[in-house]
């Protein structure tokens, strides 16, 4: 049950019985980002927004990344290089006080964008697939080339810091969201209030993720064999003839939890514990 996932050991190159040809991505360019991002505003829930504009403060308690959304263009005169513009989506949750009372919980969209550059090469064929959805297509990509895939990993963001500020007091820059894809708005049971509050919420959030460039490509690999999967199946949810007792007794004891693994070799405030040491079991043992 608690079995770790295992991969293909150590190959021998003699065991090689034919070279195939797979399509894959190949990575063209990718780069790290750590992002720092002030005073990001929050656009509200119609109930939270009436919940903020009564309290007298409040506290970015989270974030989660709802969505990103993610567009390729070349870049003129600098032949192989193209931006990527993404645009990232976060539902915010906050606690606002509201006297001495238990704090609210309130919520909204933040919506942040940026720019990067990178190197993805040039290619001059169009490529189509039986997956292709012309229903579903971007009016621009038909136009284009054969544009290199964007493709961005990330984590959901970290809480830095948060303000509330009447609307007087606020950036007159702030950005207003004129148009939100659909699949944004579902992600909210009430309609988002963007103007027209008498106050608004401000968060500083820290991002972290990787961006890369691919390209489709056909690459020859050595083949050892089939892939055959070798460990079975066991029903446990739908086996009705299995009783509660027998699946526990097949999950292992979780001895890490109760004995972490012996460090014979760990030092504590940078000196060696000369009085500790591991016994024939693996356990640690510590002595006067």
């Amino acid at each position: 049950m608690s079995e770790k996932c295992q991969v293909a050991s150590t190959c021998d190159l003699n065991e090689i019985r034919e070279a195939v040809c797979i399509h894959t991505n190949k990575i063209c360019d990718a780069c790290i980002d750590k992002d720092c991002i002030e005073d990001l505003r929050v656009y509200l829930t119609r109930e939270s927004q009436s919940i903020l504009d009564r309290a007298s403060s409040a506290k970015a308690r989270s974030a989660e990344l709802l969505h990103v959304y993610l567009d390729v263009e070349p870049i003129a005169y600098n032949s192989g290089h193209y931006s990527v513009d993404i645009t990232y989506y976060y539902r915010v949750i906050a606690d606002a006080m509201i006297g001495g009372v238990r704090p609210s919980t309130i919520y909204g969209l933040a919506v942040f964008t940026k720019r990067v550059i990178l190197c993805g090469g040039e290619g001059g064929a169009k490529i189509y697939s039986s997956c292709t959805v012309l229903d579903g297509l971007d009016p621009q990509s038909m136009m284009k080339r054969n544009l290199p895939k964007a493709v961005v990993e990330v984590v959901d963001p970290m809480i830095l810091a948060g303000k509330v500020l009447d609307v007087c007091d606020c950036c007159r820059t702030d950005c207003e969201l004129v148009d939100l894809p659909s699949c944004i708005c579902g992600c909210f049971d009430d309609e988002l209030v963007l103007s027209g509050e008498a106050k608004r919420l401000y968060v500083t959030i820290g991002q972290f993720s990787i961006i890369r460039l691919e390209r489709d490509t056909q690459l020859l690999m050595p083949a050892f064999d089939y892939c055959i999967p070798s460990k079975e199946c066991s029903a446990v949810s739908g086996d009705t003839d299995t009783s509660p007792c027998d699946v526990f007794s097949q999950i292992e004891f979780p001895m890490d939890t109760f004995f972490p693994p012996c460090g014979c070799n760990s030092t504590s405030n940078g000196n060696t514990n000369n009085n500790c040491g591991c016994n024939s079991c693996g356990y640690r043992t510590c002595g006067g």
